[in-house]
């Protein structure tokens, strides 16, 4: 059986002098850092690409911000190196066919895809193998391009796991949950595409929208999430699925080299709220080549610097993730 290759790069880099200067004639440079294993991340049209930079504010754009937090500052949960001794941020485990299927019980059977599940025996867990957090586990098949993921996942024996919740995603689909279910997130979306990897940033652009988390959420989800994990039926808390916006204003270049694409995503894709979690949290991908100390600039920018935006004209179809493009019409459906 072949090892698993890992995204996150355990190799000493030297330092350099951050990513280049963004070439849209580079479309090789774009497609490579758009796709994981060779595998696109979900289509063209997919959600997590929209652009929002010209979406109208939600009404409840003040109420849900001050929930989060008008002081709290936007925090990178991803870097090199470790913290408690795991590595920080969400990695990905690439497999491919040869992998041997693995048993996996649920807690939350009734919200997951049975599986199995390609977990190899040196898969990569969020926070290391002996985390007690949230142990995600990120596989990207890269023969049949489909994404499986899993929410506290443990091996129970040499040939079985348990998890929390898990779902099985095709990468060429824009198909989203049956409403109401889970996923390995709260939201019921998958993990992957809102995570920032160090290959978009190196090739100057995070062409994504990013996930978040925050403190409390309302007991409801809106396009594109389908699930809740609410503290309370409160709708100054946001829900699952709240969409925020960074003001445009901000300049790009008073960051660092590395900061500045995720700056121009966070003004241009946004941040979708997809779990419960420390305030202003944005998620991204272990890699050796990190500078933790440009990253950390990004904790300059307030919560009060964000707005909450009004999605609904980017939808087409309640059960899709594809986002609305210019001449095309949402479906509308009875009540």
């Amino acid at each position: 059986m072949r090892r698993a290759a890992s995204l996150m790069l355990l190799v000493a880099l030297a330092a350099c002098g951050g990513p280049p200067a963004v070439d849209l004639g580079r479309a090789s440079d774009r497609a490579a850092a758009g796709s994981v294993g060779g595998c696109a991340l979900f289509p063209a049209d997919s959600h997590w690409y929209a652009t929002v930079a010209d979406l109208p504010v939600h009404p409840s754009s003040e109420d849900w911000v001050a929930a989060i937090g008008v002081d709290a500052t936007v925090h990178p949960d991803f870097g090199s190196g470790t913290f408690e001794g795991g590595p920080i941020g969400i990695p990905i485990t690439l497999v491919d066919d040869r992998v041997p299927d693995v048993a996996v019980t649920f807690d939350f059977a009734d919200e997951s895809d049975p599986g199995p599940y390609p977990i190899p025996e040196d898969v990569l867990i969020e926070g290391g193998p002996d985390a007690d957090g949230d142990r995600h586990v990120l596989l990207v098949d890269t023969d049949a391009c489909t994404l499986h993921e899993l929410y506290d996942a443990r091996p129970s024996d040499g040939t079985a796991w348990t998890a929390g919740s898990g779902a099985i995603f095709d990468l060429a689909s824009n198909a989203l949950r049956p409403d109401g279910w889970t996923s390995a997130d709260a939201a019921g979306l998958p993990i992957l595409p809102g995570l920032v990897r160090f290959e978009e940033v190196q090739a100057g652009v995070v062409d994504h929208a990013i996930r978040m988390t925050a403190p409390r959420t309302d007991r409801s989800w809106i396009w594109p999430a389908r699930h809740q994990a609410g503290a309370a039926d409160d709708p100054t808390l946001p829900p699952m699925g709240a969409w925020f916006r960074l003001d445009p204003t901000i300049d790009p270049t008073d960051f660092p080299a590395q900061a500045r694409p995720i700056v121009v995503a966070l003004q241009t894709h946004g941040a979708i709220l997809a779990d419960n979690g420390s305030a202003w949290f944005i998620s991204g991908v272990p890699d050796a080549r990190w500078d933790n100390d440009a990253l950390r600039a990004l904790r300059d920018i307030p919560g009060d610097r964000f707005d909450a935006v009004d999605t609904t004209g980017l939808l087409v179809d309640p059960d899709s993730g594809a986002a609305r493009g210019p001449g095309q019409r949402s479906v509308l459906r009875p009540p």
